[in-house]
């Protein structure tokens, strides 16, 4: 059986397998590492293993194999199964059982592992103990699997394989295959009297995850006059015509309060950013969102209407429909605002500013290769103060936005891309994923990894209890100071580590091949002032009368 469904995966186009060691899971093990295909990636923990899968499929969009045996081995694929859920990233999970005869009899490492992952799964399924006169379905549960994980409204699926003793064997002669080519998605876009009710001056688009033809987006916008909000998980930003400064800007209660749109295209995910959301809940009139996946994204209950459809399918039909002269300088009023910020920031940087938080991830963004970035400050300040022009592909588990797993999927993407991979945590989130430092290190993949370190929670200096509660209160439960050795750490797993508080250097380790680890220092209370500065620059800088 393990054969079987190895070699239909491979013929469905699946190239990579994630491995965490262990007995049972053995003839699993052995069907994926005797095909030379695939990539095969062995992982200490199962944690990294499954978050390693999940960068493979945020990546690519096909699903790789994550492999364990059975027992809690298993519970550690679940934080991963969790965000591969919420962000629609295919994934093909295996976890080796107990044979029927040993559950539930006190048997070792043993667990209930039917529906282990309850509805964070697309499929789950349980073949039993293999049998030759079942063979004839094996192609058959593979091909479903397989296509649950990666069709419309992708995600994880999980296979649990029991298997019993001797756990190595030769395999027989495989099935012949007879499922033809996956038939990708044809959906098409109807938008009928819908469009009408869009023909609207007053609106915006706002591009996240989830945006597979970003050209598109830009056609949607040159024929509708509306700006184009991109988050920079969008791959839209750099295109012209696009806002980036859109957290800054709305916080100037004047341009916010005149630039309410008629219509929001809200297309894929949602950006970081609460000053939007909360913008956007408030602004009524025709809100739309379009994304491939299937899940429900509309926190503020204001969108009025779903469409479930390729991204880019939509704004070309849309851009047809809608697609005719304006004489309106609409979406130049959000450029020219944009441009007020970025100027004013400017100058208030110097020609030679110091290293700060913003300035690390506008680095990142401007980075010549994939940027993998942790939930919590770090996608905030790329989303808020990254370059306009932005090169770097940026990645990040915004799901459920846990900050755990953050380098494993790093690697997992540097095993799927043929670039660079920046990433880009804090030092919590570091300690949350360190034994994948030990994954990396005896890796040849060129993974570089910038810890932003003020030893403790970062983002929680900016919530109220940080003004409401006694200071050793919220050091206690929230500032969290942990006094690690953050170059020692990575020193220990063999990595190149060093700290700096330059741009230069900073933009000088950018530029070398990786993997390497450096830290640069910030303070919590200051990295907080920083960005009240600077949203108090962009505020005082937006004239909307005035040309930049």
């Amino acid at each position: 059986m393990c054969a079987t469904l190895i070699d239909q995966w491979i013929r469905d186009g699946v190239v990579t397998a994630m491995i965490a060691p262990g007995s049972r899971s053995t003839p699993m093990a052995l069907a994926i590492a005797d095909r030379p295909e695939l990539r095969i990636e062995v992982f200490h923990d199962e944690r990294s293993a499954a978050f390693a899968a999940l960068g493979v499929g945020l990546a690519s969009g096909v699903p790789a194999v994550a492999l364990c045996t059975s027992g809690t081995a298993a519970t550690h694929f679940h934080a991963a199964v969790v965000e591969a859920d919420l962000s629609d990233v295919p994934m093909l999970l295996v976890t080796a059982d107990r044979p029927p005869e040993l559950r539930d009899v006190g048997a070792p490492q043993t667990i209930d592992q039917t529906k282990l992952f309850g509805s964070a799964v697309r499929w789950f399924h349980d073949p039993g103990v293999a049998a030759f006169e079942a063979a004839h379905t094996w192609r058959a549960v593979a091909r479903r699997a397989f296509e649950a994980a990666a069709g419309m409204g992708a995600g994880p699926v999980h296979l649990n394989l029991p298997f019993r003793e001797p756990l190595v064997a030769r395999p027989g002669e495989l099935p012949p295959p007879y499922l033809g080519p996956v038939i990708a998605d044809v959906t098409m876009v109807r938008l009928g009297t819908l469009a009408m009710e869009l023909d609207r001056e007053r609106g915006i688009i706002v591009a996240g995850r989830g945006v597979d033809d970003p050209a598109a987006v830009a056609a949607l916008a040159a024929a509708t006059g509306w700006p184009v909000l991109a988050d920079p998980r969008s791959n839209c930003r750099g295109l012209g015509g696009t806002v980036s400064c859109f957290d800054a800007m709305l916080r100037h209660e004047g341009f916010a309060a005149a630039h309410l749109p008629e219509v929001v295209i809200h297309l894929g995910e949602p950006p970081a950013s609460k000053v939007l959301a909360l913008w956007l809940g408030d602004a009524g009139g025709t809100q739309v969102r379009v994304s491939a996946a299937t899940g429900v994204i509309d926190p503020a209950h204001a969108i009025t209407h779903t469409i479930g459809a390729p991204v880019g399918a939509f704004c070309r039909r849309l851009a047809d429909e809608l697609s005719r002269g304006r004489g309106s300088d609409w979406s130049s009023q959000w450029l020219n605002a944009q441009q007020q910020v970025i100027e004013a920031w400017s100058v208030a940087g110097g020609s030679s500013p110091p290293l700060t938080e913003p300035g690390v991830a506008r680095a990142v963004s401007l980075f010549d290769g994939v940027a993998v970035v942790a939930s919590s400050m770090p996608i905030r300040d790329v989303e808020w103060f990254g370059a306009p022009d932005q090169r770097a592909r940026v990645l990040s588990n915004r799901g459920a936005n846990g900050i755990d797993g953050t380098i494993a999927t790093a690697i997992g993407v540097a095993t799927a891309v043929a670039r660079p991979v920046v990433v880009l945590l804090g030092d919590v989130a570091l300690l949350h994923d360190q034994s994948s430092l030990a994954a990396l290190g005896r890796r040849a993949v060129d993974v570089r990894i910038i810890v932003v370190d003020n030893d403790g929670g970062g983002i929680f200096s900016f919530l109220a209890q940080a003004e409401s509660l006694a200071s050793d209160r919220f050091e206690q439960l929230f500032g969290t100071p942990h006094g690690t050795d953050i170059c020692a750490l990575a020193a220990a797993h063999g990595l190149p580590a060093a700290s700096t508080s330059s741009s230069i250097e900073l933009e000088s380790w950018l530029r070398r091949p990786g993997p390497w680890l450096v830290r640069v220092p910030s303070s919590r209370d200051g990295n907080v002032a920083v960005h009240r500065r600077l949203n108090e620059l962009a505020v005082g800088s937006i004239s909307p009368g005035r040309r930049a």
